[in-house]
């Protein structure tokens, strides 16, 4: 095997060139390299997941990583040529979609590892035009029927002829 002139050889140069890759990456002394990383792997499934509901629900939005390090989201907007936009930015029925669409897609992330037998949506409904009011009715209705109870807080009229068990109080 070839020899360096300090006496080590290639393949632990190699070895060692690779664990200095892994500690720069995630190592440090109290974790939060290596905390970060991971919680960046689970995020960009989330984003995955939540950009098939999205895609599903309305067809506008994706999300994406911001470009910096953080574990911060932006809009990518579709329809605007694919336009970046800040989360703070949407309007109250672009809020509630990107919502819905992180829930439903925790809710898929995590059925791998544990069962979630409920989802309950507290408004926002009222923010939706007719279309993607549909649209996110019928997101919801798979979600039940793949046996998941599905809970919803809401005054819009049109949700009452769509949802059969009710409590009015």
């Amino acid at each position: 095997m070839p020899t360096r002139a300090d006496g080590g050889n290639e393949a632990s140069l190699s070895a060692s060139g690779r664990l200095g890759y892994l500690n720069a990456l995630i190592g440090s002394k109290e974790g939060d390299k290596f905390r970060k990383f991971a919680q960046g792997l689970t995020l960009d499934n989330l984003v995955w997941l939540a950009n098939h509901q999205l895609t599903r629900l309305h067809g506008r939005y994706l999300l994406q990583r911001k470009a910096s390090d953080a574990l911060e989201l932006e809009v990518v907007d579709t329809w605007q040529a694919d336009a970046v936009r800040d989360t703070r930015t949407l309007s109250g029925g672009e809020s509630f979609l990107v919502s819905l669409a992180l829930a439903l897609a925790l809710s898929d992330l995590v059925s791998h590892k544990t069962r979630i037998d409920s989802l309950f949506l507290d408004e926002g409904f009222g923010t939706l035009d007719s279309e993607t009011l549909d649209a996110a009715l019928d997101a919801l209705d798979a979600l039940n029927a793949s046996g998941k109870t599905i809970g919803v807080i809401s005054h819009v009229e049109a949700m009452k002829e769509r949802i059969p068990v009710q409590i009015k109080v």
